[in-house]
């Protein structure tokens, strides 16, 4: 998936397509890019971070010294809580809706539009790619208990060339028949 992700990262940023393999790391893979330049860059958020500076759009890191670290914040979360989600208990337990952790993905979206600052980052980007499986899965109900991250995520679902390739999320249901006779 990575590689996919990557490939999807490259043409937003109006890159060429690189030479990606992939390295086994415990039980997972890991995407390698082959520079031409210099020796081979491993990991998703490294090679993201990369290719974002290739492209020379390094305010997708983040403008201000603060808005650089949540965006790394954000970053170091996607590769360790959501590329490891395997049940609907684990998508539960890190998208809930509890106040108690604000590492929790719901409330902290509750009062932003942006997971760093005021514009789209590299941050919101490769979340939204991790989470496209896990949310295109869940009930309209389930969307609707994790409503700041439906929002957040259709948002940045309709960003200018985010989405690709990618199936829309649909969050609303269609009413047929109103309530009122």
């Amino acid at each position: 998936m990575a590689v996919e992700e990557l490939t999807a990262l490259e043409k937003c940023l109006g890159l060429k397509a690189g030479k990606y393999s992939r390295r086994a790391q415990g039980s997972s893979q890991v995407p390698v890019l082959q520079t031409n330049s210099g020796p081979s860059l491993a990991g998703l958020a490294t090679i993201a971070s990369h290719l974002v500076t290739q492209a020379k759009k390094e305010e997708l890191l983040g403008v201000s010294l603060e808005e650089k670290a949540v965006v790394q914040q954000w970053l170091e979360y996607r590769t360790t809580r959501i590329d490891r989600l395997t049940s609907k208990e684990d998508v539960r337990t890190t998208l809930k809706v509890s106040h108690e952790n604000r590492q929790d993905l719901n409330c902290y979206l509750e009062d932003k539009v942006y997971m760093a600052g005021n514009k789209i980052t590299l941050a919101d980007i490769l979340t939204y790619y991790g989470l496209h499986p896990i949310i295109a899965d869940l009930s309209i109900q389930e969307k609707e208990n994790y409503m700041n991250v439906s929002r957040w995520f259709s948002h940045i679902q309709h960003s200018p060339g985010v989405r690709q390739h990618l199936p829309s999320v649909v969050f609303i249901k269609n009413r047929i028949y109103s309530n009122v006779h």
